[in-house]
């Protein structure tokens, strides 16, 4: 197993909403049932860049009210890409994504504090893209030095099958599944 990075655990949410186009409609009333403590990665990428500050500025009032971090996944939300908006300094939480081994050690040398594995099962973000699956999901977290979050197709229930044994897997993030 990979040393673990040294980011306090305790500071990583265990349950992370990304935002999307889809659920831009319900996305004030998900937040609302996101308990304290969990994060909104904000991406909303479908608006012009006025539009989308504007609707950043409106989310980033309820996460504050609510106790939840917002990320900025900023212009590109790609592998081993650290979230972070024009003020990284002043990010509450640095998130990468990876899809592999080979993304996940450079999640590790851009000191993010935690890592997206993904996708874990097939997801409607990416029609017809192979999840990873059970198994091999397991199998990279544990090789991780970062705290793992599940991403792709999970749910509450999926998470906790993920997780019913000893499992490295810190949270999982979704974007239909919470919203």
């Amino acid at each position: 197993m990979a040393k673990r990075h040294p980011v306090r655990t305790s500071t990583v949410p265990s349950l992370v909403l990304l935002s999307d186009a889809r659920i831009d409609a319900v996305l004030d009333r998900a937040i609302k049932r996101l308990p304290r403590g969990s994060a909104l990665v904000f991406r909303h990428y479908h608006l012009p860049p006025l539009a989308r500050a504007a609707r950043r500025k409106q989310l980033a009032r309820a996460c504050r009210a609510r106790g939840i971090a917002l990320v900025d996944a900023g212009a590109g939300y790609g592998p081993a890409s650290v979230l972070r908006g024009p003020a990284a300094c002043r990010q509450p939480l640095r998130l990468a994504t990876a899809h592999d081994l080979r993304e996940l050690g450079a999640a590790t040398r851009c000191r993010a504090d935690a890592v997206l594995l993904s996708p874990v099962f097939p997801t409607r973000s990416h029609p017809g893209a192979r999840g990873l699956g059970a198994v091999r999901f397991l199998l990279l977290a544990r090789q991780s030095a970062l705290p793992v979050i599940a991403l792709g197709g999970m749910t509450a229930a999926r998470f906790r099958r993920l997780t019913a044994t000893a499992s490295p897997v810190h949270g999982w993030a979704a974007i239909d599944g919470l919203s």
